[in-house]
């Protein structure tokens, strides 16, 4: 459900909200997704705060062959009840550091935008257009 409500929060009104709640009505598929994810090499980084999940990151290898770098951030997702509290920027710093990294972000979700440029990203223009709108690529040198 994190990842559901994650992408709730960020997303609703970025995205076709039929996208949201198509995601939220095979839940068993999503289930299945993260049960596979979670098999694979990359860490997830989880952030929590009491007795709930409030977070999470991954980084990996690259699906990307044409960047300098070949460490994906995959995933930062934050509930919108802890955007702000520094959640975010410790996921960042679990999954990524100070390494070089590229990531994909929706083109108009600015606050996301706006947090990887604090942490040294910069759009390289390149674009991907999926269901959910377009994304467009931001890379890091290492630091």
């Amino acid at each position: 459900m994190l990842h559901l409500d994650c992408w709730d929060d960020a997303y609703t009104g970025l995205v076709p909200q039929e996208i949201l709640d198509a995601r939220r009505e095979d839940i068993p598929a999503r289930v299945a997704f993260w049960a596979e994810a979670l098999e694979d090499a990359d860490p997830v980084f989880l952030a929590a705060s009491q007795d709930e999940l409030v977070g999470f990151a991954g980084a990996g290898m690259g699906r990307d062959n044409d960047v300098d770098t070949d460490l994906e951030l995959k995933v930062l997702y934050v509930r919108a009840s802890h955007w702000g509290t520094g959640v975010g920027y410790a996921l960042f710093e679990e999954a990524v550091g100070d390494r070089a990294a590229y990531l994909w972000v929706l083109a108009n979700n600015m606050r996301a935008i706006h947090f990887y440029e604090r942490q040294g990203f910069r759009l390289d223009g390149t674009q991907d257009e999926h269901d959910e709108g377009l994304h467009v690529r931001m890379v890091r040198a290492g630091t």
